[in-house]
């Protein structure tokens, strides 16, 4: 069994401004007839099977998925199953999209990391989550860390920057810019997984204009990163 994945960008579906074109969130004001169709798009042109979405809050609520019956989990910030024909997507306009594959006990996962979620270490609960439902050893993992804003973009008030500095260390703060995609994959390194497994984009979503950035924008569409177990 392998596991596929991939990063959705902003073009290629039948969104209009502000949320052109490719908007995959119902919850952003965009016509709900579009966002559908662009859901649609996105299965029959990545040949996915039925695909699973999160009601994002922020959090560090991992839900275990068992079937694709289900079009959207309640609140949650992550998704694992073990199951193939069912697709996992976590949703992003900045945060990070983070799929974790085990080649071994044949799992995935999605996780969306903002800056609450990286301080509340949603990343790592997710592999904890992991090992305890499918019995899945940190060194086996493989990370991909999708387009995110970057340290260049993503400035934070003095006291967010100062927990940042106290409990992760001066590394992850610039000033007040943070860089959250080198703490998450420090995190995960922590937790157990090899540095040489982890894979991140060094896309950031606010510099560029090919994926929705909510910094940049503000009223804005959100585009996702998608996995799923392959027979």
């Amino acid at each position: 069994m392998t596991a596929r994945t991939l990063f959705t960008d902003r073009w290629g579906g039948v969104g209009e401004a502000p949320y052109d074109t490719f908007n995959l969130a119902f919850h952003v004001g965009d016509d709900p007839a579009a966002v559908a169709v662009n859901r649609q798009i996105l299965q029959q042109r990545h040949k996915t099977p039925p695909i699973v979405w999160m009601e994002q809050v922020h959090g560090d609520t991992v839900r275990r998925v068992e079937t694709a019956e289900l079009d959207t989990l309640p609140a949650c910030d992550a998704l694992a199953t073990d199951r193939p024909g069912v697709a996992l997507a976590v949703m992003v306009a900045d945060c990070l999209p983070i799929l974790l594959h085990d080649p071994v006990r044949h799992a995935v996962a999605t996780v969306h990391a903002g800056r609450n979620g990286t301080l509340l270490n949603v990343a790592v609960k997710t592999v904890e989550k992991m090992g305890e439902w499918y019995g899945t050893r940190p060194e086996n993992l493989v990370v991909r860390i999708g387009p995110a804003i970057g340290v260049c973009c993503y400035e934070v008030n003095e006291e967010i920057a100062a927990i940042v500095r106290k409990t992760h260390g001066e590394r992850y703060v610039n000033g007040r810019s943070l860089d959250l995609k080198t703490l998450n994959r420090d995190l995960l390194v922590q937790a157990g997984i090899k540095p040489e497994n982890i894979e991140i984009s060094d896309i950031c979503t606010r510099c560029g204009k090919d994926y929705f950035s909510y910094r940049r924008e503000k009223k804005t569409g959100r585009f996702a990163g998608v996995i799923w177990l392959e027979e």
